[in-house]
């Protein structure tokens, strides 16, 4: 997103861009005072002699502007036949041209200096340079010049007259021939076509044309004259030049794939076509369906017929095999009195239940157990308490991890591990601070306005100056941005604003021009002097504007400010610790200042640090401990108000459970400080997510069970001893409630199978908390219910159980803590609720309302996009969310794309370089080729230019044809270009090529070359060189800088180059899916081309580290399911021995989690370890809204119909008030998190969730096992006469 800036390092295509231009140019040379002429004659020159064969139209220098560039005589005068050392010159560089000639020997070495900077852009095509040194060579020293030249226009000077204007005619053919062979030539230094240097992007050739003839004015690039390009003569005698032209296909001139896409030796590679979405579609009509839409609205229609047949079918065998005086009362047992909601009174005298053998060990352990808890609660209390404690002694070791690295990538990752080798054998990628500065939309339109203006560049020089200005500490030392910042070419910082057209320096700014100078740059940032940055390379305008539309950079409405910062490796050093510490004085700087200034001139602005995420996660952990606690306190409250008895005022104050209720939250905080103790004691550290939602996860599941105790003790006979009420209630509950808790437990524990760090240590943690909630629930809450009964029976207050009031104030009814037959609730689910679900009629519309939504969930899935919105997981208040909006909605640059290369081989006896190459004689199917293939479809590769190849351009820089380039001394040291130091000092206005380097020679010859391909001793002496060399006017090729970090020179003399980068960028990239999209379609390109070659690349971008997850998101989050879900069944099975009961568990489970990802899709949640690990532990809560019912269905008497009323007259209201209402009272309190993690993937997935539960728990649940639940465990038996209590019989 950021990443606008690297590729900024190009400051080696600066002089060559522009000098180029003028330098072809200069080959039809200038000239300065204008008069008008038709014709340019001699005297007694006639028409004829003007304009016919072997004569010239210019002949010979006549003079020079005040710039130094040489002037061309407009006089007319027959061609020259040279002397022999100047015709083979000629032929060296104009091989058409033989015999006479209309150019000097001082002519052609102007030509031959000039279009030596245009031969670096083209040496790679053969036939488009060949093309264009014939356009120039005709122009200066064709024989024939005067029959296609015509001189329009001279310019007085002192001494002499010189050219100031010519016609130049020449045919469509040869203009559109030469376009098109140059049109696709690569300049990979800058991830960009040649045509933009040589032609400033033209389009066509007649741009192109008109691009070369603009007569520039002094000091600036372009020709000195104008040149009018015509392709009709006006005059007799004239005619068109109209030599030969080279298709770049030529296989004889061998252009490579990339510079030729049309070339016939790759119309076998055709580029792959775009991605088709939604291939797969029905039309009905106007309406298009998706092919699962329609195939699941198919199987709804069959499956809703076969049910509602196979119930049509049943209900009439059994209407005719019951006699209607036994089913009278069926019918009627909605008329019946439930006096009791025990389910031991439910049980006739005569039966018993048949238990299975796990089941029976538990019931009797647990009448063992809550007996003896019953009668020794104190040391139940204080061993329970004891083991947390000693668990939460680990908290001396509690440590939070912060970064982001460390959160969100595992540690066997592909991406990391790709990562890790990039730095180590490249260089890490620079730190980013940028600022975005946007003008604000029109009320009306809701467009904005350009920013693009005198008031707001003026602004920009001001904030500029305050961050030029700015000082950090660190150890004691100053820390500027000089001192940090990335310095590819010398001393300046490579900073990415629109004021390096003015070289930073605000003193320019009138000087240049001002905005008018600034839209010349727009469309001349590659060529003009002037337009170049003070870090001496070309800026792209699309690397500091933002929101405009193709290349209308006036109409940009922000500027982007990116200074790229140095990184050390793996983050550590004093490089980066003075760079945090200027990040934060930075951020600092734009908080207290800067906004205050771009505000007042009715602008925005928003800004990032490398370190900004990091900071603002570490804030997060303190945002939003006030909505944690009033989540805690709403839970105690309603817990406090559920487990108490109000039915009479006056003995409110002893029957009420506010001590209770605080009790079981402490106990909910002890189990996950205990989890947390545990895991920092073995050197787990702990996240931000698990410091806030374990503790309320814990208590919403925690409180589930507090209540369903409670509600268990109440419902049993007074006339019992508490030992025995303690007792029969956990035999009644406990199977449920252990049940319930592995089944959380091993869901949740399956999320440590999850590779994202931050999910998978969330996982274990809250894994180990619900463990240890269940045990204490079982140990020291059954405890405290005991010391509360004890209470409350002993008239003691509560929360002040010193102080005992006499009996004569309590109510003298059967007790307190009785409860009258479950109450409102109670009544609803016995008298209201289970009848109307009795109804066969409800029943049809429960199944096909309920099925209907799952069938549509399962469409609706498909739609769920993988990605986490960084926005989200920061604070709501966060000053990043205003950044990376605006980083979507202005960027029209995507990240930078690094094609890395391990082991390339560079010996002679390899064919690595060609297989990686992209110039002529390189295989058409080699990286660089098929790379600039992917990017003419970047809809599908997200692959948005060629890439930047040090190989072409080391290849261009030693072959004989850029003989400005790769040099050398008599003494085989390196020599550089002429226009740089000691050939040329920077002080002086030219160069005297008579100085030290004029022995300079070529470093090779043809013949010094195999097939043009440098020897394995050539190529190793020769790259430090190249990487070393300054780019410049004279060699743009040079690599230092574009490509210092491009190669790992570390053993590379045994002819292998461990590692080494192609740079190119990924198309702009908004939406999280797209990043998802680019990262898989790099990895499959990557893939593809890698197992052609047989050599290993990999692609790299620093946000894939990030987003390698998602790349099987979907595989992670079904198998991780799929296995949750299986261990909930085997737990169901193990229990209760029954694989019907445990078959329905499993399929309502499998609806919830199916409508749940539906609402996923309704409320846009994405798909990522944060929503997979909901998904998974949803599992586990949804068990708790289906087990209880199940279990009370299961040990029910009765037919089906009965059975499902009963449990939900037992379970309903503990299900509806103990569950449902609990969680739901604390899931609310999130939605003012000021977090939005927690209001999009815990408020509402958990409310989603919660409601989606208790529809299916007390709505379908009821009725599928209505209908085809499993047998009763109930068997005739003969009641024992000393049997104490019905309720000893039940589990």
């Amino acid at each position: 997103m950021i990443f606008s800036a690297r590729n900024m390092v190009f400051s080696f295509r600066l002089l060559a861009a522009l000098s180029l231009l003028q330098v072809l140019i200069f080959a039809s040379l200038l000239g300065a005072e204008k008069t008008d002429s038709q014709f340019l004659l001699f005297p007694n020159a006639t028409s004829g002699e003007r304009h016919s064969p072997e004569y010239c139209a210019m002949y010979d220098i006549c003079g020079e502007r005040s710039d130094g560039k040489v002037l061309n005589c407009p006089y007319g005068t027959p061609a020259v036949k040279p002397d022999e050392f100047l015709s083979a010159k000629i032929q060296s560089l104009c091989p058409m041209i033989s015999g006479n000639v209309c150019c000097t020997e001082a002519q052609f070495d102007t030509l031959r200096a000039q279009v030596q900077q245009a031969i670096p852009f083209l040496v790679g095509c053969p036939a488009c340079l060949r093309n264009f040194l014939n356009l120039f060579c005709e122009l200066s020293c064709s024989p024939n010049q005067s029959l296609f030249i015509n001189v329009t226009s001279i310019a007085k000077g002192n001494c002499s007259s010189t050219v100031d204007g010519i016609d130049f005619y020449v045919s469509d053919a040869f203009g559109e021939g030469l376009y098109n062979s140059c049109k696709d030539v690569k300049f990979g230094t800058m991830n960009t076509r040649a045509i933009q240097f040589i032609g400033a992007g033209a389009r066509n050739f007649k741009e192109w044309f008109a691009f070369i003839g603009q007569q520039a004015d002094l000091g600036m690039p372009g020709s000195p004259y104008a040149i009018n390009f015509k392709s009709r003569p006006e005059s007799s005698g004239m005619e068109l030049m109209n030599v030969s032209i080279y298709s770049c296909g030529d296989t004889s001139l061998g252009c490579s794939c990339g510079d030729c896409p049309s070339s016939p030796v790759c119309s076998d590679y055709e580029p792959p076509s775009p991605q088709q979405k939604d291939a797969c579609s029905i039309s009905l009509g106007s309406v298009k369906v998706k092919c699962i839409e329609f195939s699941l609205a198919i199987l709804y229609i069959v499956l809703v017929s076969a049910f509602f047949g196979w119930g049509l079918f049943h209900r009439t065998r059994e209407r005719r095999r019951i006699p209607a005086s036994n089913m009278k009362p069926l019918l009627n047992f909605e008329d019946e009195k439930l006096t009791t909601l025990k389910v031991h009174e439910m049980v006739p005298q005569e039966t018993n239940v048949q238990l299975s053998a796990v089941q029976g060990y538990m019931s009797s352990f647990y009448r063992q157990y809550g007996t003896w808890v019953a009668k020794n609660p104190s040391l139940v209390l204080c061993m329970s308490l004891a083991v947390v404690l000693i668990l939460c002694l680990g908290l001396i070791r509690f440590k939070v991890e912060t970064r982001p690295e460390k959160l969100w990538v595992g540690p066997g990752s592909r991406a990391a591990e790709e990562k890790n080798f990039f730095d180590s054998h490249l260089a890490p990628f620079y730190r980013i601070e940028q600022l975005i500065l946007a003008t604000m939309p029109d009320i009306k339109s809701g467009k904005s306005s350009s920013i693009v203006s005198d008031d707001n560049i003026q602004l920009l020089f001001e904030i500029q100056k305050k961050v030029d200005g700015l000082r950090a500490n660190y150890s004691g030392s100053v820390v500027s941005l000089t001192d940090i910042c990335l310095k590819p070419m010398g001393q300046d910082c490579a900073t990415q604003s629109v004021l390096q057209y003015f070289k930073m320096d605000p003193e320019n700014y009138y000087g240049y021009g001002g905005v008018q100078h600034v839209e010349y740059c727009f469309q001349h940032y590659t060529t003009a002097d002037t337009c170049m940055s003070a870090f001496k390379a070309p800026l792209d305008p699309s690397t500091a504007l933002g929101g405009f539309s193709g290349n209308n950079y006036t109409e940009a409405s922000a500027f982007i400010v990116t200074y790229p910062v140095n990184n050390a490796i793996g983050g550590a050093g004093n490089e980066n610790g003075k760079a945090v510490a200027w990040e934060k004085a930075f951020v600092q700087l734009v908080k207290d200042e800067l906004l205050s200034m771009v505000q007042s001139r009715n602008l925005t602005l928003s800004f990032s640090s490398e370190s900004s995420i990091e900071e603002e996660l570490k804030r997060e952990s303190t945002a939003d401990v006030i909505t944690i606690s009033i989540s805690y306190l709403v839970m105690f409250a309603y817990i406090s108000i559920t487990l108490g008895d109000v039915s009479r005022l006056s003995s409110f104050y002893v029957s009420s459970k506010v001590l209770l209720g605080l009790s079981g939250v402490i106990v909910v905080m002890l189990s996950v400080l205990g989890s947390v103790g545990f895991f920092s004691a073995i050197g787990v550290k702990s996240t931000l997510i698990i410091m806030e939602v374990i503790p309320f996860l814990v208590l919403a599941v925690g409180v589930d069970n507090m209540c369903i105790l409670v509600h268990a003790v109440k419902r049993q006979s007074l006339d019992l001893p508490l030992e025995g009420r303690i007792s029969n209630a956990l035999v009644e509950v406990g199977p449920s409630i252990t049940l319930a808790s592995l089944s959380e437990v091993l869901a949740f524990a399956v999320g440590s199978f999850i590779p994202m760090p931050a999910c998978r240590v969330f996982s274990m943690f809250a894994a180990l908390a619900v463990l240890l909630d269940f045990l204490l629930q079982v140990t020291a809450f059954v405890a405290l219910i005991v010391f509360d009964f004890m209470r409350a029976e002993d008239n003691r207050i509560d929360c002040f159980p010193c102080i005992k009031i006499p009996s004569s104030s309590v109510e003298s009814d059967e007790g307190i803590n009785q409860r009258k037959p479950g109450g409102l609730l109670a009544w609803y689910m016995q008298e209201v609720h289970a009848p109307i679900l009795g109804i066969w009629g409800v029943k049809i519309f429960v199944i096909a309302a309920f099925f209907a939504f799952t069938l549509a969930s399962i469409a609706l899935c498909t739609r769920i996009e993988p990605g986490l919105e960084q926005q989200i997981v920061l604070p709501r208040d966060s000053y990043l969310q205003g950044y990376f909006n605006n980083v979507s909605e202005y960027l029209r640059i995507g990240p930078p794309l690094y094609f890395v290369v391990k082991d390339y081989n560079y010996s002679s006896d390899s064919r690595h370089t060609n297989q990686l190459c992209s110039i002529n004689q390189c295989d058409s199917n080699s990286l660089l080729n098929e790379i600039s293939r992917a990017s003419l479809v970047p809809e599908s590769s997200y692959i948005a230019k060629p890439a930047a190849s040090w190989l072409d351009d080391f290849l261009v820089w030693m072959s004989p044809e850029a003989f400005g380039c790769c040099r050398k001394f008599v003494n085989g040291s390196y020599c550089p270009p002429d226009d740089q130091p000691p050939c040329c000092s920077p002080d002086e206005g030219y160069c005297d090529l008579g100085g030290v380097c004029k022995d300079c020679t070529t470093c090779f010859r043809h013949s010094d070359l195999n097939s043009g391909r440098p020897s394995t001793e050539q190529f190793r002496e020769k790259l430090p060189w190249f990487l070393n060399a300054l780019p410049s006017a004279d060699c743009a090729k040079g690599g230092h800088g574009a490509y210092t970090s491009s190669v790992d020179l570390n053993g590379y003399e045994s002819s292998v180059i461990q590692a080494s980068e192609f740079r190119t960028y990924h198309t702009p990239l908004n939406k999280q899916v797209d990043y998802v999209n680019s990262m898989r379609a790099a990895r499959e390109f990557s893939s593809r081309v890698s197992d052609a070659l047989k050599i290993q690349i990999f692609p790299y971008s620093v946000f894939y580290m990030f987003f390698e997850q998602y790349l099987d998101i979907w595989r992670t989050a079904l198998i991780n399911i799929a296995i949750a879900l299986g261990a909930v069944f085997i737990v169901c099975l193990v229990i209760t021995s029954s694989v019907w009961s445990s078959a329905i568990i499993l399929l309502v489970l499998a609806m919830i989690i199916v409508d749940l990802m539906g609402v996923m899709a309704c409320l846009d949640i994405q798909l990522n370890a944060v929503s997979v690990v909901n998904l998974i532990m949803s599992i586990g809560i949804a068990v708790e809204f289906c087990v209880h019912i199940s279990h009370a269905f299961s040990v029910s008497q009765g037919d089906r119909n009965q059975r499902a009323k009963l449990a939900l007259g037992t379970m309903g209201a503990s299900v509806f008030s103990g569950i449902t209402l609990t969680k739901l009272v604390g899931v609310i309190v999130l939605c003012f998190s000021k977090s939005e993690i927690f209001v999009v993937y815990y408020f509402q997935m958990y409310l989603a969730l919660v409601l989606i539960g208790f529809l299916h728990g007390l709505v379908f649940l009821p009725v599928i096992l209505s209908m085809i639940g499993p047998p009763s465990m109930h068997v005739p038996i003969k009641q024992q006469e000393d049997e104490p209590s019905s309720s000893a019989l039940l589990g």
